[in-house]
């Protein structure tokens, strides 16, 4: 069975995007060494990228080139999109589609926002494990990374380290 890894960003105060949804305060916090943490490491070993259809507009605003092209990204949307190569979406039965995913075989997936899906995916138990890279800034508003968490679960440390521009990134994987 695949895992699902959220890897995201998130304010101190725990917002992932500005109240319009905007992904802009990221760019705020350059990243002069250019390094990636791993993330070339990740990448290589997930097949599948999840996605909320407001966090994929926003990625796309934000001109950067899409760092997902070798994974089949889903883009999780209350309208069907249809499908291409290597996108598409996922607009009914939202937990089955995801854990018929999960079922499959193959390399692992990763989860990248928006908070509502991540809200989705924990309240179904089918987040594994969590990777959050806290920002220095506390945004006052904005998207929460948990918006609608009612079910309580427990993480385990796994890893955390300083990354340039004080940034903190914190690795969890959930106690079974």
């Amino acid at each position: 069975m695949k895992k699902i890894i959220l890897h995201i960003a998130s304010s101190l105060d725990q917002r992932i995007a500005e109240s319009d949804g905007s992904l802009e305060w990221l760019t705020r916090f350059p990243n002069p060494n250019k390094t990636d943490d791993n993330y070339k490491e990740l990448l290589a070993s997930v097949d599948t990228v999840l996605i909320g259809r407001r966090a994929y507009h926003e990625l796309l605003n934000m001109e950067v080139i899409w760092p997902y092209q070798e994974q089949m990204t889903y883009v999780i949307s209350r309208h069907d999109w249809g499908t291409s190569e290597k996108l598409h979406s996922i607009s009914e039965n939202i937990v089955e589609n995801i854990s018929a995913l999960r079922d499959e075989q193959g390399k692992d997936i990763l989860l990248i926002g928006g908070g509502k899906l991540v809200s989705i995916l924990l309240e179904a138990d089918l987040i594994d494990e969590m990777c959050i890279t806290y920002i220095p800034v506390v945004l006052g508003r904005g998207i929460l990374l948990f918006p609608e968490q009612p079910k309580e679960s427990q993480w385990e440390l796994i890893e955390n380290k300083n990354c340039c521009s004080d940034i903190m990134m914190v690795k969890y994987r959930k106690k079974n």
